[in-house]
């Protein structure tokens, strides 16, 4: 299974227009709070303007309750910093709380990803949860379903 699925040529934007994302709370903290990991490289293109991160109250409000998840061991200083590297660059999107137009999730608890998507015109909706990538159909669609290491590949200019 390839991991990009919808519209292929996310890409093709018009100059200077940047990619609209809605990346799932997990990318999120991968990119946040490993700054050698294979997603830190994000936090670079939302923070250079590559790509405008949309966030609604929902994702915002699940993103705030795991950075305070016990195993993380972050202090409310550290949260707010990390909190600091990330709300900035977003766009607040009003989400509604369901939508006839668009498929019912297998995990509702990441319905609030696709709604996002959807109300914020998003080009893509990032994650690496099962859920939300067997949405993905080769048929167009508002937004693309993808991988991270799928974006980071577009984002990231290739050698040749």
């Amino acid at each position: 299974m390839t991991p990009w699925r919808g519209r292929a040529r996310v890409t093709e934007s018009p100059a200077g227009q940047r990619l609209r994302a809605v990346l799932d709370t997990n990318v999120v903290l991968s990119a946040l709070l490993f700054d050698s990991g294979r997603l830190s490289p994000l936090r670079h293109h939302w923070q250079s303007g590559r790509i405008v991160l949309l966030v609604s109250k929902a994702t915002a409000q699940e993103l705030l309750r795991v950075l305070a998840y016990p195993k993380f061991r972050l202090t409310a200083a550290e949260r707010d910093e990390l909190l600091a590297n990330y709300l900035p660059y977003a766009e607040a999107v009003t989400a509604p709380e369901s939508s006839t137009e668009l498929p019912q999730c297998r995990d509702p608890k990441d319905q609030m990803f696709l709604l996002l998507a959807h109300a914020g015109n998003a080009d893509v909706l990032v994650t690496g949860d099962d859920d939300l990538l067997q949405l993905a159909t080769p048929a167009p669609s508002p937004f693309t379903i993808c991988t991270p290491a799928a974006l980071l590949q577009r984002l990231t200019p290739s050698d040749n």
